[in-house]
């Protein structure tokens, strides 16, 4: 018989000082910087202006569990962000500064709002509560009446000297997608729209920019998704960390093995991987960084930056979606 392991192990994400030191900020309703969405700049230390979502994912990532006394109060505060409303009490961030601001743009902003505070749920584990289900199936059910319509085809419209979205479009985001992700028994209750979206998720991605009228205005919309964003080898060179979180929701997804473009590009972080089943870059010896706003609550979780510690982030994720994608791992 193996050894068993102590219990205690499941207490260590607890003593990481970077996971508590971001905890701490907080206020007591566990909500960080009257803030869902935002994340820090490029230059921001110790966290300054990080939002709820973000921050409750990187600790969920960290290995925190949902049930810790920290994230518990943060759950109060984002399961209310699932329901269909537009209270203004609930719009944080995204408060309207106007009295006439238009509603079709307060309700784009709670969509948003629900989908990422659905996200951080999800990946926490909770899956079964009917909330996060209800939310999910709407979701789901708008994606696939977009993915099943002429828009799916078409999106755009032209509105002055520019091709944008068209209002009633409706492609999935980051957020959708990482919600749907980690409810694997919701995947399978919904066979049809999962193949549907792999196709839509095949699809070359298109060169426009994701900007969406919202009733009279243009609105950027960063988080859609038109498409594959890992065609080529340049993607992954491009931002790394970008292209191993695509990986991992294509894994989680079921995508991945389907999928002979993706499980080269995977096959070749593997490669990279020297005997001892640490990752090295193929040129320089600078740690992989992104700028995108979803990979933030993943990557770097590693506090050190220099020496092997460099590697450790993108090491770690290529052996979870091996996990992910049923492939057997060896420890070394």
């Amino acid at each position: 018989m193996g050894e068993k392991v102590d219990p205690r192990i499941s207490l260590l994400p607890y003593t990481y000082r970077p996971a508590l030191e971001l905890a701490v900020q907080a206020d007591i309703n566990g909500v960080w910087n009257r803030s869902i969405l935002t994340v820090p700049g490029a230059r921001a230390e110790h966290f300054a202006g990080v939002g709820t979502v973000p921050a409750f994912r990187r600790l969920t990532e960290c290995g925190w569990d949902k049930d810790a006394p920290p994230l518990v109060h943060t759950r109060r505060a984002l399961f209310p962000l699932l329901a269909e409303d537009v209270d203004p009490a609930k719009m944080y961030e995204f408060a309207p500064t106007k009295p006439r601001t238009e509603p079709e743009l307060l309700a784009h902003h709670r969509q948003g709002l629900r989908e990422a505070a659905g996200a951080a749920l999800a990946g926490a584990g909770f899956e079964g509560d009917p909330r996060l289900r209800g939310v999910a199936r709407r979701i789901i059910d708008r994606v696939g009446e977009f993915l099943r319509s002429p828009l799916a085809e078409k999106p755009w419209i032209r509105v002055g000297n520019k091709q944008v979205l068209h209002p009633e479009a409706f492609p999935p985001t980051l957020h959708a997608l990482h919600l749907i992700a980690h409810m694997p028994l919701f995947q399978s209750e919904h066979y049809e729209t999962m193949e549907l979206l792999y196709e839509y998720l095949s699809r070359p991605l298109p060169r426009q920019e994701p900007v969406q009228q919202i009733g009279t205005q243009l609105v950027e919309v960063p988080q859609v998704v038109l498409g594959d964003h890992l065609p080529h080898r340049n993607a992954v060179e491009a931002d790394v960390p970008a292209a191993l979180a695509w990986l991992e929701l294509m894994a989680r997804l079921g995508y991945l093995r389907r999928n002979e473009v993706w499980r080269k590009m995977y096959e070749r972080f593997v490669d990279d991987c020297g005997r001892d089943g640490v990752w090295h870059p193929h040129k320089g010896m600078a740690m992989p960084k992104s700028t995108n706003p979803y990979v933030w609550p993943m990557f770097p979780l590693e506090e050190v930056h220099g020496g092997d510690e460099r590697w450790t982030d993108v090491t770690f994720r290529i052996g979870l979606i091996a996990r992910l994608s049923g492939r057997p791992i060896e420890v070394i």
